[in-house]
């Protein structure tokens, strides 16, 4: 037999709350004693204490706990109970995360709204390219909403392409078109240049993605995920030049090996313009 606090120690819960489970009937101790009311528990006390706790952590209330444990719920099905609550609790960590990164590319692009210029910004055609892709469905436009789709699309694209015996012709080429489904859905395409022919054997598409006749550029240095700097700077450009985008830029991977930190991206915008100037930074005087 253990002390409340013995058994406290040995549960890793405080005796307060041990007195509170105590109070409610959710975990009584094995023996009062009539003289002195002291309270002792019994080592396989602590096997009703740890399904008090996970179900607690779960979010059950402890009124909801007693009911569960009443129906003696195997350690199987709590062992299933607590797995889907970690994943809940993984995904809602993977979302604030997201979230917070979210914020502080905002906070970055705020900071640096004084110092954003065009001089980067490159009116230029973009040729026709082939590409093997795979895509999917985001919720939006959002770097939050785009890495958790693009990123598996293409480590899945080079298992397929590896498997056929395809190799890579040039830097990968991401481009994105609203999806059918409307509701800001975004239909994301990731490809990789290849230099074959569409085949019906492929798991994959082989397609080409045509010319564009005038497209504004900038270089993105960095994660993508903190590419809404670039892609405002990109805007400014556009907007200073008396152009007009055409539809969601493409994403070029000049760079894409070791840290994202290190990646360098060309953003190429379809634009419509009478200047027709090509190759010249749009923040320089004509």
């Amino acid at each position: 037999m253990f002390s409340i606090g013995d058994f406290a120690r040995h549960g890793r819960v405080s005796v307060r709350m041990l007195r509170h489970y105590d109070a409610i009937g959710l975990l009584r101790p094995d023996r009062v004693d009539p003289a002195t009311g002291y309270r002792s528990y019994a080592a396989a006390q602590l096997a009703r204490l740890n399904r008090v706790i996970a179900l607690k952590d779960l979010g059950f209330t402890l009124e909801q706990v007693r009911s569960i444990l009443d129906e003696e719920v195997s350690a199987q099905q709590l062992r299933g109970m607590l797995r889907l609550r970690r994943a809940e609790l993984a995904a809602a960590m993977a979302a604030d995360a997201a979230r917070l990164a979210g914020v502080e590319a905002r906070l970055r692009t705020i900071e640096s709204e004084g110092r954003m210029t065009t001089d980067d910004v490159v009116i230029k055609a973009v040729p026709a390219v082939r590409l093997a892709e795979l895509t999917a469905t985001a919720a939006g436009f959002e770097p939050a909403q785009i890495g958790p789709v693009i990123q598996p699309l293409y480590d899945e694209l080079c298992r397929r392409l590896d498997a056929a015996g395809v190799r890579p012709a040039g830097p990968g080429i991401a481009y994105y078109e609203d999806a059918p489904e409307g509701d800001g859905a975004i239909l994301v395409h990731a490809g990789l240049q290849v230099a074959v022919e569409p085949d019906g054997r492929y798991d994959f598409a082989v397609v080409d993605l045509p010319e564009l006749e005038t497209a504004a550029t900038i270089v993105h240095r960095g994660s993508m995920d903190d590419v809404l700097r670039s892609a405002q700077a990109l805007a400014r450009g556009i907007d200073a030049h008396g152009a007009r985008s055409l539809g969601y830029p493409r994403e070029l991977y000049l760079e894409c090996e070791g840290h994202p930190d290190t990646w360098v991206t060309e953003l190429q915008e379809p634009v419509a313009t009478g200047a027709g100037v090509t190759g010249q930074p749009m923040g320089l005087p004509r």
